[in-house]
């Protein structure tokens, strides 16, 4: 037994030395710890006796204290239990050591991480370093960091063991302190307490209401079963008198399946008075021994108790996660390591063959895109080249289909068109010019929307620029992408023009030249007899009463300049409005026609016939013009736009971008870019050498 009470085994298996080397790997690299390592974090309000308990398990004086708060930097607290050399043995246990209470004991010393190499055997020193590198993070105006401090001591009257020493929580910033100085330190410490491999001392004093525990409380927000909690009652000395714990020890008042341990630590006055550890652990053994409430469990209290029960746990714990840490290890290890080889290696070489070697890849990959060759062809989305085939037969050829050309030519215009294009002369025949005249107007529509396919075509090649663009080689040079982006898009504005002109040339050519003589054309004897079947279907036959025969179909009379009465006896046909009967003294006065003269009234079954021989010729040579546009427009865009541009791309990037006045400009690495390396790197590092500690493990 020593001087602190502990029971020292030698034949500790090493996993709490394996957890503390796996935290010292992460923490010298100086990178976040991707893993979640076992731990205990130790957390409590102010005034519970936190750091007294430490020193308890320590059996020496080394933490910082005062008012507010002391703690202002998680303290990664690694015991080392050795065996001193040259010192008898008894039974396989260290001799008791006396001297627990000296300046300096060559048998003990402390190690900070950030200091590798320097022994402190003054553990007054080792509290004025923790003081000046929490000062030298945090500033002397009271703040806290998130960055641990790793402090290792080496004692023969230690058990193996690692504590996260955590800020003590407040309610009220007094001084200094920031002003949500409360939301600081409770997220810190549920950062800490939140990862599920982490064992939650919670220390709370005995003289309190363990419902108002701050310690409890927000161990409960994490570990609402008490699963992962271990409950410390300080202060056990200082309950009033017929009071004990009795209760909250049967865990009668709140749970934990870890469950308590009471302590009794130095007061103030002995800590002012300079009493030794070796003091109060006495003290502490004589009270539960003595005391009438725990005399009959005190094996079950005091501080080298729960310093075994600690050891115990935490053993038992690492040895629980050790698979799954050696899984992340490997996973993190194997993600890391991608990372890093699609970032590369700082540049170099020579940065023309570098750039060369850019534009050759990225060429490549544009056709690539465009042929639908490429290995990352997706099964969730259309990508590449099969969007601009969207564009092509459905988009385009949907939008030139749903253009009705006679959504803006009624039949009463059409009659307007018929009339005017006569002349002074009545036509005799249906007119070619009226049907020349509207068709030309409709292909003439067929520009807007071939022009749009051009549009939406662009910005699909824009769309394949950027997700190019969007890989990892680019994001390394951000200055070569800007430049990639600025010419590309140069270029594709460049190739733009000539394939409008060429679709707006398509339209013209079909508007210029009406092709009546076309093999699919409806011709006008055909329109002609359609329509007259159409008429005489729905009049009855008429029958020759000698014969019996049928009559042949009367000849409409050939179109004259209506006559007075004809006009005079019916508003209908073109002039009707114009000659009503009740107008007779305007049509005796023959007054002159109105400045703007339009159609009015019905259409006369002559002119109805007329109508729909205009509109059935119309619609069979729009068909033709619209079957022809869906073909030519996109077979103009492809070879125009698209292949030009995967022909061409290399030529124009080589000759925009292959400056030697330029490349080391361009080949200036993103500030992210070393950033991420560089961390990728460490992580890379530390994650290896994880590696290796885990896997001397069986």
């Amino acid at each position: 037994m020593t001087s602190s009470g502990y029971s020292i085994n030698v034949n500790d298996p090493g996993l709490i030395t394996l957890v503390n080397k796996l935290q010292d790997v992460f923490t010298t690299v100086g990178v976040h710890n991707p893993i979640d390592l076992p731990q205990i974090a130790v957390v409590g309000s102010q005034s519970s006796g936190k750091s007294s308990v430490l020193e308890n398990i320590v059996g020496r004086d080394f933490l910082p204290r005062g008012t507010g708060i002391v703690t202002r930097r998680p303290l990664i607290l690694q015991l080392i239990n050795r065996q001193a050399p040259n010192k008898p043995q008894a039974n396989g246990v260290s001799e008791d050591v006396k001297s627990s209470d000296k300046e300096a004991n060559a048998d003990e010393w402390g190690e900070f991480l950030h200091i590798p190499g320097q022994k402190f055997y003054d553990f007054n020193k080792i509290r004025d370093e923790i003081v000046r590198e929490t000062e030298q993070k945090t500033g002397r105006n009271a703040g806290i960091s998130p960055a641990p401090i790793n402090l290792r001591i080496y004692s023969p009257n230690v058990l193996t063991l690692t504590l996260v020493d955590l800020p003590g929580l407040t309610k009220v910033p007094v001084g200094d302190q920031p002003r949500d100085i409360e939301r600081q330190i409770r997220e810190m410490v549920l950062k800490q307490i939140s990862k599920p491999n982490a064992i939650i001392l919670a220390v709370t004093a005995a003289n309190t209401d363990l419902a108002n525990s701050d310690g409890l409380k927000l161990a409960r927000e994490v570990d609402p079963e008490g699963q992962r909690t271990i409950g410390v009652l300080t202060k056990v000395d200082l309950m009033d008198e017929g009071t004990d714990v009795v209760d909250i020890l049967a865990g009668r008042i709140i749970p934990l399946r870890l469950g308590y341990v009471p302590v009794v630590n130095r007061g103030q006055r002995d800590i002012e008075n300079k009493k030794a550890i070796s003091y109060a652990l006495e003290h502490e053994r004589s009270f539960f021994e003595n005391h009438k409430a725990y005399r009959n469990k005190s094996s079950y209290c005091g501080t080298p108790y729960l310093a075994r029960k600690l050891n115990l746990i935490l053993m038992m714990h690492i040895k629980q996660t050790l698979p799954d840490i050696k899984a992340r290890i490997s996973a993190s290890l194997q993600k890391y390591s991608a990372e890093l080889s699609q970032l590369g290696d700082s540049i170099l070489g020579n940065s023309a063959n570098i750039v060369l070697n850019i534009i050759t890849e990225f060429s490549n990959e544009y056709r690539t895109v465009l042929d639908g060759n490429n290995q990352e062809l997706s099964s969730i989305e259309l990508s590449g080249g099969a969007r601009i085939s969207f564009v092509f037969h459905e988009l385009y050829a949907n939008g030139v289909k749903a253009i009705d050309p006679f959504d803006q030519v009624k039949d009463i215009d059409i009659r307007t068109i018929l009339y005017n294009s006569s002349g002074s002369s009545p036509a005799l025949f249906v007119g070619t010019t009226a049907f020349e005249l509207i068709v030309k107007q409709q292909i003439k529509r067929l520009e807007d929307p071939s022009l749009k396919c051009v549009s939406l075509v662009y910005d699909e090649l824009v769309r394949i620029l950027t997700q190019l663009l969007g890989k990892q080689l680019f994001r390394r040079y951000p200055a070569l992408k800007e430049k990639f982006h600025q010419v590309v898009i140069a270029f594709f504005k460049k190739v733009m023009d000539p394939t409008n002109k060429l679709v707006k040339d398509l339209v013209a050519m079909e508007a210029c030249y009406i092709n009546t003589g076309h093999p699919d054309f409806l011709n006008g004897h055909r329109a002609m007899a359609i329509v007259n079947d159409r008429h005489n279907q729905a009049k009855p036959v008429q029958v020759d009463p000698k014969t019996g025969k049928p009559l042949p179909p009367a000849v409409p009379p050939r179109t004259a300049s209506p006559t007075m009465d004809a006009m005079t006896e019916s508003n209908g046909g073109f002039f009707g409005s114009f000659f009503a009967s009740k107008n007779k003294k305007k049509m005796a006065a023959m007054e002159a026609p109105p400045p703007t003269l339009k159609a009015s009234g019905t259409l006369s079954e002559r002119e109805g016939i007329e109508v729909e021989v205009i509109k059935l010729l119309i619609t069979s040579y729009y068909n033709i013009v619209r079957r022809t546009m869906i073909d030519m427009v996109p077979k103009a865009i492809m070879l125009t736009l698209v292949q030009f541009s995967k022909d061409e791309m290399q030529r124009e990037l080589l000759e925009q971008l292959y400056r030697a006045a330029e490349l080391d400009d361009l080949l200036k690495e993103s500030d992210y870019t070393v950033r991420r390396r560089k961390e990728c790197q460490q992580m890379v590092e530390s994650l290896s050498r994880a590696s290796e500690i885990v896997s001397q493990v069986q």
